[in-house]
């Protein structure tokens, strides 16, 4: 954290490596972003698996070498004179506009090979500033920041969005590290949470409702949120997980839920389960039919657009890749949506998350669903993907966790269900492995799990 702000405040662009990555990826980023200098951590490359090269500076190294009369007047300077007197100091030390490239985030390269996303500080401040609005956070509040910051949700919300906004922040390095987390809650009571649903799994399994008391504000993204894991995490803590929605894209925040708010007999509802939120201020969105970009009617399944001040500047060197996705200012997420007459919005599944079977489209997303209900299990356990079939076009194929049903009582089940016939995959076509494959971010990575089915079928 204190490198990413030093780094701001000498007019450098500080790129947050996903050290969770192989090493040809993390390869591909640093020289996309032409990285000279990596700023790291022996302990951090103890676990991790970037190549150790001899561009790398180790932050134990620095710390070992600052004069303590240097450490010493900067304590007294950041406790004791006014904030006027330390921007004079530190806040102004090279010249820049809002336009100005702030961070170069990576996709997390859950279907491909990640680009870099360039944001600027309009960006990600204009996020900062819509947060601002629609959650109630004074200097008393305490944000618990666990996402890690190559994660753009963790950039702008767990990272900058206390500094700016003035109230607190603990940090932990691992999300998935629920003991430490639900002792720093309680510890700190904290009373903001950023998460994931898969995240959000070990907490309900780890932590007490005791440890989460102090919380306000729980807030998921990356990833749907079932039903059933906000269901669960409300009876055993009595907060309700906000469903929101974004991309690195976006600064990253679009829409997002709130908690309702009772005045008197009047009661403005801000949350509604199973949807993703309304857009947050100064952001618009769009439902557009995927070839023609008509706009459709209200209520109707379409690709969405988002519009706003939180549109990146673009892919990092890739202006052809960076107009595929932006026209007319519009951001194309690729995903397909509904809006409500309240204007909450529904996400339906990813446009590259369909499959063509027999003529007909099936959504991957919807056939996950019904397989975990079927099931009676809340934790994410199948993961639908598709592979190419000569006769229908393509063919279903799922990938469960190794001991999580017995195949022939559930797929005697499954066929008795309400999923039509079309969207059902041959019994033949499940798969069990040990761990479902994740990306640090927290999503599901796409992109293994299609090389794994993949190879899979072969055999």
């Amino acid at each position: 954290m204190i490198t990413n702000v030093a780094l701001s405040l000498i007019g450098r662009i500080p790129v947050n490596l996903n050290y969770t990555a192989g090493a040809d990826v993390l390869s591909q980023c640093i020289q996309k972003a032409g990285i000279s200098r990596i700023i790291t951590s022996r302990k951090l490359l103890e676990k991790s698996s970037l190549p150790v090269t001899p561009a790398m500076i180790y932050i134990e190294d620095l710390a070992a070498i600052l004069p303590r009369l240097q450490i010493a007047l900067a304590r007294f300077s950041l406790g004791m004179l006014p904030e006027r007197t330390l921007l004079r100091r530190w806040g102004a030390q090279v010249s820049r506009s809002l336009d100005d490239t702030a961070t170069i985030l990576f996709s997390s390269g859950s279907t491909g090979i990640p680009k870099g996303v360039e944001l600027s500080h309009a960006n990600i401040l204009s996020n900062i500033v819509a947060l601002a609005q629609v959650f109630d956070l004074g200097k008393r509040d305490r944000m618990l920041g666990v996402l890690p910051f190559f994660h753009s949700f963790g950039f702008t919300a767990t990272l900058w969005f206390p500094l700016v906004h003035g109230f607190g922040g603990i940090y932990h390095t691992s999300p998935l590290d629920a003991k430490a987390i639900g002792e720093l809650v309680g510890k700190y009571k904290a009373t903001m949470l950023l998460s994931t649903p898969t995240f959000l799994m070990a907490y309900i399994r780890k932590c007490t409702p005791e440890q989460f008391r102090s919380l306000r504000f729980v807030v998921t993204g990356a990833e749907r949120l079932r039903e059933s894991v906000a269901k669960a995490f409300e009876e055993k803590f009595g907060k309700i997980p906000l469903e929101g929605y974004g991309c690195t894209e976006l600064s990253p925040v679009a829409t997002v839920n709130i908690p309702d708010v009772s005045m008197g007999e009047i009661v403005q509802v801000g949350h509604k389960t199973g949807k993703i939120g309304q857009p947050i201020p100064g952001v618009s969105v769009r439902i557009v039919n995927p070839d023609t970009f008509d706009t459709v009617p209200q209520g109707k399944p379409g690709l969405l657009l988002v519009k706003g001040p939180n549109v990146m500047k673009g892919y990092w060197n890739e202006p052809e890749k960076t107009k595929e996705v932006i026209r007319d200012g519009w951001y194309v997420t690729g995903d397909i949506a509904s809006i409500d007459n309240d204007g909450f919005v529904q996400i339906t599944d990813r446009l590259s998350r369909f499959s063509k079977i027999g003529g007909e489209m099936v959504p991957h997303v919807l056939v996950e669903e019904k397989l975990h209900q079927v099931a009676g299990i809340t934790e994410p356990t199948f993961i639908v993907t598709s592979v190419p079939d000569e006769k229908r076009g393509e063919q279903l194929v799922v990938l469960f966790r190794e001991g999580a049903i017995h195949i022939e009582t559930f797929y005697a089940a499954l066929q008795t269900s309400d999923l039509p016939k079309l969207w059902i995959p041959a019994k033949d076509r499940f798969y069990s492995i040990a761990i479902l494959p994740y990306l640090g971010t927290g999503k599901m990575d796409l992109a293994k799990v299609r090389s794994i089915a993949q190879e899979k079928v072969v055999q």
